[in-house]
């Protein structure tokens, strides 16, 4: 008769311990949702940031012309090129 009352509070302890776990995870999903929230806010906020940016075509100076170039040589100094 003893071994019944043994294996029910096993039984009972491996509940508990089955509970507190689907409690703990039930927290880490939360957790988990909620950083994937504020990642897709800052991606949002990153998407928003570089729709600001203005690129410039290749090939052309501030002024829309292609500048006068300086090269820095180490033996010689500098000199325009361009």
């Amino acid at each position: 008769m003893i071994w019944v009352v043994v294996f029910g509070a096993i039984a009972l302890a491996g509940l508990v311990v089955i509970v507190s776990y689907g409690v703990w995870l039930a927290h880490r999903v939360a957790d988990v949702a909620s950083e994937l929230a504020v990642l897709g806010a800052q991606a949002g906020q990153l998407g928003e940031l570089l729709a600001q940016v203005e690129v410039p075509p290749a090939g052309l100076g501030t002024h829309g012309a292609p500048g006068p170039r300086t090269v820095v040589r180490a033996d010689h100094g500098i000199h325009d090129v361009g």
